[in-house]
């Protein structure tokens, strides 16, 4: 069996990770979606995105960096989110 070959640059991490992002914050706000469907859209914007946009050539390639996208999406939220919510906490005292 032949692995494809992945290559990362800066599309992957700087530019589809904050669209993923983005989109996945603009559904929420557009549409009544319980918090536990969200990392679900994520991964499934990110997978789109990857199969279509980025790696249109080798389906498994889009597979695997589309679980990336919509992963690094959901961990950077998660920070984003953790951080600001301790930040706020530290200052209201």
């Amino acid at each position: 069996m032949d692995y494809p070959t992945i290559h990362t640059n800066i599309w992957d991490g700087v530019i589809a990770v904050p669209i993923v992002l983005v989109l996945t914050q603009l559904i929420k706000v557009v549409f009544p979606i319980k918090p536990s469907f969200v990392p679900t859209i994520a991964t499934l914007l990110g997978l789109a995105m990857s199969i279509f946009f980025s790696h249109p050539h080798s389906l498994s390639a889009g597979i695997f960096m589309g679980f990336f996208y919509g992963s690094a999406a959901i961990g950077t939220y998660a920070g984003l989110k953790n951080s600001w919510k301790q930040f706020r906490e530290q200052h209201n005292e």
